[in-house]
């Protein structure tokens, strides 16, 4: 397991190193603690994580901002805070858990079953979409369709905006709400925006979205998607 602890209290990143320790032991094959927003920006973009311990409020700077960075990563994330109102918001970026401070052993520990259980039944009601030097939040309720492009993505809204986002069609399907579905190895729809699936004589399967705009479905996804609609 590969974990990354965010936290600017040195006692308190330790002592929760320590915890991890106990209770993980060899399966811990990373453990990396930092202590400001940017250094964690610098290292996720450099390292693939499993698990992410964040606290909200960082030196001045606010947990919130990478929270929203990350809202489609492959990673989950624990909130560790003293703040509860924050941590209950932070439950609409896919977070796992939180955990209040001051944190116990026994609280630690079940949040990592937590994880070893549930991990990959998190959704996430955001995807943080970088532009240039702007962050921007895209509720998943808004989305149209997902399209792959280039080992990242295309996301496409109801209302005609596209954005780019750098993570792969897998990493995005793991993480949005049961209602979007796999159509082919290269698109993933909002089955809530589908108006009709169409068959042709020559075995041809595409998908007609409300807004008439029509996506070629893989043969393979026909049944499971018709078993939805």
């Amino acid at each position: 397991m590969r974990i990354l602890i965010v936290e600017d209290e040195v006692v308190a990143a330790r002592g929760l190193e320590r915890m991890l320790r106990e209770l993980l032991g060899s399966k811990i094959s990373s453990l990396r603690i930092e202590k400001s927003l940017i250094g964690s920006q610098c290292f996720i973009a450099e390292n693939e994580i499993d698990l992410l311990f964040l606290d909200l409020n960082l030196d001045g700077d606010i947990g919130f901002d990478l929270l929203k960075e990350t809202s489609a990563a492959s990673f989950l994330t624990i909130i560790t805070s003293g703040n509860t109102a924050e941590a209950i918001r932070a439950f609409d970026y896919g977070v796992l858990d939180f955990v209040p401070k001051p944190i116990t052993k026994d609280r630690i520990l079940k949040a990592i079953q937590k994880f070893q259980t549930n991990h990959l039944g998190i959704k996430t009601k955001y995807l943080g979409i970088k532009q240039d030097n702007d962050l921007s939040l895209i509720a998943t309720k808004d989305v149209l369709y997902v399209q792959s492009f280039d080992k990242r993505v295309k996301v496409f809204k109801k209302n005609g905006d596209m954005f780019v986002h750098n993570k792969s069609l897998d990493s995005i399907l793991r993480i949005l709400p049961a209602y979007f579905f796999r159509i082919h190895r290269s698109y993933v729809v909002n089955t809530k925006q589908i108006h009709k699936i169409k068959t042709s004589a020559g075995g041809f399967y595409e998908v007609e979205l409300i807004n008439g705009m029509k996506l070629k479905m893989g043969r393979g996804y026909y049944k499971e998607l018709k078993s939805k609609l």
